[in-house]
């Protein structure tokens, strides 16, 4: 007995011991276990974040999608949604910005936010002098249905900020879009705009010949995308709109507070003014 335990693999001989009562049974710690977190979305202290969906990494392998997930500028894939408001790391990054310029608001301030997400926008109502429009072509229970492209609803300079989010890579004409993001854009104001920046990429991607799912899935990362911007292209393009832009990075936020908050530390956070 004792010659056969000598040469079994380890695995056995731990199974033997626990049978044998020499060791006791344990949970080894996960990394998920182990990080906790600050939501400043919801609020949430010490939670836990979880990656991004199954079936969107899925998606991903089975159309063989071109460029590396772990490249995206802004994206942590390990710590992604809040597992108490579904809040993802960018949404994290915007309630961190948001609660400066707000908290320090003294009058009221008009806001756009295109493409709501729930509980980002629960956040930006919590301040009482601020008002929250929300927009969407396609979503419900938005407060406006319009083309980012056409939003002839509102006059010039009728919001005192927006939020635009991964919206842009959806418009076939992205151009058309910022110019109507700055005309509804007070003097004055400001606004946040993302969209997914691959830092492998010198040029813009993008084919309007590409228009099956399957395409986009590989080319794009998504199946109703319709292009990859770079971190050059895309300031490129928002000033040629006439924004000013600013890249906020962990130089801004500090490295602490982007890890306390299970941000990646390579984010940049693209705010626009005019």
């Amino acid at each position: 007995m004792k010659f056969l335990y000598r040469f079994a693999p380890r695995r056995l001989k731990d199974a033997v011991k626990v049978l044998l009562g020499m060791v006791a049974v344990t949970d080894l710690p996960t990394e998920r276990e182990a990080r906790l977190f600050d939501c400043p979305v919801c609020g949430a202290r010490r939670v836990h974040f979880r990656p991004p969906p199954l079936y969107a990494i899925n998606r991903l392998n089975q159309h063989q999608h071109v460029y590396s997930i772990f490249q995206y500028e802004t994206a942590n894939i390990e710590h992604y949604f809040c597992t108490r408001c579904s809040a993802s790391d960018r949404d994290r990054l915007y309630a961190l910005y948001a609660r400066q310029m707000l908290a320090r608001n003294t009058g009221n301030l008009s806001l756009l936010e295109i493409a709501p997400v729930p509980a980002l926008t629960q956040f930006l109502r919590t301040f009482p002098r601020v008002r929250v429009r929300t927009a969407d072509l396609y979503s419900k229970g938005v407060d406006d249905k319009i083309d980012i492209t056409n939003m002839r609803l509102y006059p010039n300079g009728h919001f005192d900020a927006f939020i635009c989010s991964h919206v842009l890579e959806h418009v076939a004409d992205d151009i058309a879009a910022m110019k109507e993001l700055h005309r509804v854009l007070k003097e004055g104001g400001w606004g946040i705009a993302m969209v997914p920046i691959h830092l492998g990429l010198t040029e813009i991607l993008e084919d309007p010949s590409v228009t099956d799912e399957a395409g986009r899935w590989k080319h794009f990362g998504q199946g109703d995308h319709v292009r990859i911007y770079t971190k050059r292209g895309f300031v490129e393009r928002l000033a040629s709109a006439g924004f000013h832009v600013q890249q906020l990075d962990r130089a801004f936020f500090g490295s602490e507070v982007l890890s306390a908050h299970g941000i990646c530390p390579r984010s940049v956070l693209y705010v626009v003014t005019k």
